[in-house]
């Protein structure tokens, strides 16, 4: 694919100056999104050189590593998502990581939630989404999300160790239903299961609500649990084989202080 050329860089860039955004630029220009992104930052960080000024240094201020003060139980939302649908890179062209979560166009409500607790745990950090076939990716980029999510690492995440760090237990124990949420809109559901009884001699048909959450990695599974436990919500698992896959939440008590903290997606 043919690069950009710098005059239609510069047209946007001009664009932008005007008033207008970045989706707005992209339409009237035909280049992606991401494109018109890039080139602002690009463009920010020409401008500002090698120098960091005192806002500058405010966005580069880390939670963990200067404790600075941050909304924990959106942080607890957002490591249920990460653990789910998330994932950490970072391209050689750019000076930061990026963390990146996958949303279904099905649910607009949870793409939006996840925005804002992008935006409540890093409130100085740019957030912006991505559309692909299906999906949004809502994504951000920051030096220090190697701090704030240490089960980054090579690799499949059910395929490699998964554990909460002692300051992460803390926060997830303070705010268990932020990250059983999180874990349950990234990869849960609430679902209506129904069964067959012979009552009096008639067969009758029985529906009931019923919240699953899948994941390949047996320490998400167990991560999962704990919170449910937390809370007090009853749960089983669920094998196929010896293979523990699936957390199930169906007795009644426990669906409604579900219903109550979570909900179905939307």
């Amino acid at each position: 694919m043919r690069p950009h050329s710098d005059a239609k860089r510069e047209q946007a860039l001009d664009l932008h100056r005007r008033g207008a955004t970045n989706r707005e630029v992209a339409r009237c220009l035909r280049v992606p999104y991401g494109t018109v992104g890039y080139w602002l930052h690009r463009e920010r960080r020409r401008r500002s050189g090698n120098t960091v000024s005192a806002g500058d240094g405010r966005r580069r201020e880390c939670p963990r590593c200067e404790s600075r003060s941050f909304d924990r139980n959106a942080y607890s939302y957002l490591l249920g998502l990460y653990l789910g649908d998330g994932h950490i890179i970072q391209s050689s062209g750019h000076r930061a990581p990026s963390l990146m979560i996958a949303c279904a166009d099905a649910w607009p409500g949870l793409i939006t939630e996840c925005e804002g607790a992008m935006r409540r745990v890093f409130p100085h950090n740019a957030v912006s989404r991505t559309r692909r076939t299906g999906c949004c990716n809502v994504k951000m980029y920051s030096q220090h999300l190697w701090c704030l999510f240490p089960q980054h690492g090579p690799g499949k995440k059910h395929e490699r160790r998964i554990e909460l760090t002692p300051w992460q237990r803390d926060i997830v124990d303070t705010h268990p239903w932020g990250l059983i949420r999180g874990l349950v809109h990234s990869d849960g559901c609430r679902i209506t299961n129904w069964t067959t009884r012979t009552v009096g001699g008639e067969r009758k048909r029985y529906e009931y609500p019923r919240y699953l959450f899948a994941n390949r990695s047996e320490d998400i599974l167990r991560i999962y649990g704990h919170a449910l436990d937390r809370v007090g919500v009853e749960w089983k698992l669920l094998r196929r084989g010896a293979i523990p896959y699936n957390v199930s939440v169906a007795r009644r008590a426990s669906v409604a202080l579900m219903d109550a903290h979570v909900g179905p997606k939307y």
